[in-house]
């Protein structure tokens, strides 16, 4: 179950019962995987993205990004995973959709930020 045992104490304190508490941890997790699947499509999509990354040697505010691969796999509400470019790449720690246009990650060993990620400099 998704739940730590104080959480669920509590949730059921709240009047959850057993069978609620299994149907909201499923339920996070088919999000969660819903979620992955999308970000995973996000740069499947886009051979290049821009972002909000504060790069030291760009001189653009929104520097550009030639797509690679981005390789994702869920553990309950958590998303972890690879994001990889053409000459680099970062560990991804969670992420999330933002719009048709933009989604966020956090990145990890390297990065240690929250980045966005969008399909034109404009939407960003």
């Amino acid at each position: 179950m998704h739940f730590d045992q104080r959480t669920q104490a509590a949730l059921r304190d709240a009047g959850l019962s057993l069978d609620d508490l299994k149907a909201v941890s499923r339920n996070i997790v088919e999000t969660t995987q819903a979620d992955a699947d999308r970000l995973r499509a996000f740069f499947e999509e886009h051979d290049t993205v821009y972002s909000d990354m504060d790069l030291a040697h760009s001189r653009d505010d929104f520097p550009e990004h030639t797509v690679s691969y981005c390789d994702l796999f869920t553990h309950g509400a958590d998303i972890r995973g690879y994001l990889r470019f053409d000459s680099w790449g970062v560990p991804v720690e969670g992420g999330r959709i933002l719009g048709d246009d933009v989604v966020e990650l956090n990145l990890g060993a390297t990065v240690h930020d929250r980045v966005r990620f969008a399909t034109s400099r404009d939407a960003l």
